[in-house]
């Protein structure tokens, strides 16, 4: 077979005395039989292409799943009375949720997610909130994978749905004290949750009750119930400034009142307990502060510091307990979780392994004095602690099982940094199997993300073993555009800096090669979403230093997109890629946007994958990119499209039908380095 050829239609897009020429803007026609055709031939060229590793990809998803523990359930956790948990049954693609009183041994069956996903391709239920008399749980349901949710409300003292269904929302829920309303978001036609509506139990969604409308189209909005359960929390957000309004969960008709009114570059989150309220800021606090106000003084005027401002320490997050806070920060890039008894001395948690990833977990009990954290490094499997945070005892709950021959001791990871172009240091997280040679023979897989401030953390992987085993070394560069390195990291890899991401990853490589953990040709790369926009990038500015590239659901049409307000996120992402209705904007985004830098120069072979329904990024824009690569290249390196075509930007929603896409994305990779 040849590579499918899209037809080219003449199209000029003018601005800022600017033109581009798009003959593939066409393929955004969702509807447009020739579209569908064009995304099949490219399955079917995929497909032929993929053929000769067809057993290989099988076998490989096999080894894959068989070290996974297909009877398992979660570490059960108690809130308001009962005990709640998570069960998978031998060959179940989806999650069967249990609940029991405490004093109770048997469970009863919540959600049996598989039953409920049999008529769809796609199936995914999530936001499941309780009513505070435990009797109602909602939870929203999506069918198509375009994150619109369908929220449901189950009685379960009858067993069954209660004729209530709210379509069009961001699938979680808020309950009232009296267990009568629902507070939720819903979505304009851009997707954008908008709206706060009150449902009253039994009556039709068309007579809720609008409660907050977002009218400013860079923010979002959402709700939540405060961890003491006496507020329900109406936030707007947008890149750069929140904004929250409170409503007495006790008083569901009451009127709302604002927390502290929007400020441009003012972000803040809060947490309540007793009369006061914890906020985590970045007034005059570029990692952020944390301080605190009275309940009914909000005001910033009323905020006092706690824990102030530091230059290497970026404050994250925060779990409020009767007695102590739990403050979780980041200090050269990885987390540290400090306990702050109200009375008495602070201290850490200690971990040992060189790069880790921590976590507080589910903590819904104020009055608890034990920590539910979490743990996992690249060597050392998801596990699950109880943490006396008065006696500092530690409990291991659970360890993720890893079935077969997996032993933790095969398997190093360390931390090393690489030298950026301007000097930074960029940290990198690395993993081998013992043995591996480090004599530039190996070949190496180079992954990062580098976007919205994101931060990856070296975390563990049962499917990453199989790259692992046959000698491939696994590397995360922490680039800037995440926040692994503080509030700084991130704005220097975002609007007018946005191309340090980009040198910064390259850089890495080039580290990677002169250190001699691989070599040029046996170097490969790996990205998703901003990810992919980061593939599409070092594809055009560096493509002799990749024996391959993976680019996932790729975000490379960045101008087109970034003009185009009717398209989810647009709008509320101004303020992380600029906005090119300004000329500035425009000409820098255009000088690394993929589609419009693909040049006549030769590239590496690539797979490039996205899903028909992606509400995130959109299908046209890989569709695009590929097709302009395939006009302009000047070499013969293959390049493979495919589209799920039941699936949006994650993928397929089986835990085993995920795995066999894995299991696909590392056949192409280990097929191209020699390793299969």
């Amino acid at each position: 077979m040849t590579p499918p050829k899209a037809r080219k239609i003449k199209k000029e897009l003018s601005l800022h005395g600017d033109v581009r020429n798009d003959d593939y803007y066409w393929m955004n026609e969702r509807e447009n039989p020739e579209v569908i055709a064009h995304l099949e031939a490219e399955n079917a060229y995929f497909e032929e292409k993929m053929a000769h590793l067809k057993q290989f990809q099988e076998d490989l998803f096999q080894e894959m799943k068989g070290r996974v523990k297909e009877d398992d359930s979660s570490v059960p956790y108690t809130n308001r009375g009962y005990v709640y948990l998570t069960k998978y049954e031998k060959g179940d693609q989806y999650p069967r949720y249990f609940r029991r009183p405490v004093d109770e041994r048997e469970d009863q069956l919540m959600f049996n997610v598989n039953e409920m996903a049999e008529p769809y391709d796609y199936y995914h239920i999530g936001g499941m909130a309780v009513s505070d008399d435990n009797r109602y749980v909602s939870y929203g349901e999506d069918t198509i994978s375009r994150r619109i949710y369908t929220i449901h409300i189950k009685d379960m003292l009858t067993g069954q749905n209660l004729p209530d269904q709210i379509p069009n929302t961001t699938g979680g829920s808020v309950w009232s004290a009296d267990g009568k309303y629902l507070f939720y978001s819903v979505k304009d036609e851009a997707l954008r949750p908008y709206k706060i509506m009150r449902h009253e139990i039994g009556t039709a969604p068309q007579d809720d009750v609008v409660v907050f409308e977002e009218i400013d189209e860079t923010f979002r909005a959402y709700v939540y119930r405060s961890k003491s359960r006496k507020y329900i929390i109406i936030g707007s957000a947008q890149t750069v400034s929140t904004e929250y309004r409170l409503l007495r969960a006790d008083d569901p008709l009451g009127e709302t009142r604002t927390f502290q009114e929007r400020e441009r570059k003012l972000e803040y989150a809060i947490e309540h307990i007793d009369d006061r309220f914890y906020v985590l800021t970045n007034l005059n606090a570029e990692n952020f502060q944390l301080m605190v106000t009275p309940e009914d003084a909000t005001g910033k005027e009323n905020w006092q510091t706690v824990i102030p401002n530091r230059d290497h320490v970026l404050l994250e997050g925060i779990d409020v307990f009767r007695n102590f806070l739990v403050i979780s920060e980041r200090d050269r890039g990885l987390t540290k979780l400090r306990i702050r008894p109200f009375e008495g001395q602070e201290h850490y948690i200690d971990f040992a392994d060189e790069a880790y990833m921590a976590y507080t977990s589910v903590n819904p009990d104020i009055e608890s004095e034990v920590l539910r954290f979490g743990y996992q490094s690249m060597t050392t499997p998801p596990s699950t602690f109880d943490y006396g945070m008065r006696s500092r005892e530690q409990t291991l709950l659970k360890q993720q099982p890893v079935l077969g021959d997996f032993d933790a001791d095969n398997y190093e990871s360390r931390r090393a940094f690489a030298e950026a172009r301007d000097g930074t240091q960029i940290p990198l997280s690395i993993v081998s199997r013992k043995g591996t040679q480090l004599d530039g023979s190996a070949p190496l897989l180079l992954y990062a993300y580098g976007s919205y401030g994101h931060s990856l953390d070296p975390s563990f992987s049962i499917t990453r073993l199989s790259l692992l085993d046959r000698g491939m070394i696994f590397v995360i560069a922490h680039i800037r555009g995440g926040e692994e390195m503080g509030r700084r990291w991130y704005e220097e890899g975002k609007l007018l800096k946005k191309k340090n991401t980009f040198t910064d990853f390259i850089d890495a490589g080039k580290w990677l090669v002169a250190q001699q953990y691989t070599s040029a040709d046996r170097l490969y790369a790996m990205g998703g979403s901003a990810g992919g926009l980061l593939m599409g990038a070092i594809a055009n500015m560096q493509p002799d230093l990749w024996a391959g590239i993976v680019a996932q659901v790729p975000f490379v049409d960045v101008v087109t997109t970034m003009l185009d307000d009717s398209i989810p996120l647009t709008t509320g992402e101004y303020d992380e890629w600029g906005n090119p209705n300004e000329a500035e904007y425009y000409h820098y985004i255009k000088s690394y946007s993929p589609v419009d830098q693909v040049t006549a120069q030769a590239y590496p072979s690539m797979l490039v994958t996205t899903g028909f329904h992606d509400s995130q990024v959109q299908y046209w824009e890989p569709a695009k990119w590929v097709a302009k690569l395939r006009e302009m290249k000047t070499d013969a390196n293959d390049i493979l499209f495919h589209t799920n075509m039941e699936a949006g930007h994650g993928g397929a929603s089986g835990r085993f039908e995920r795995m066999r896409e894995v299991a696909r994305d590392y056949a192409w990779v280990l097929d191209r380095a020699g390793l299969v």
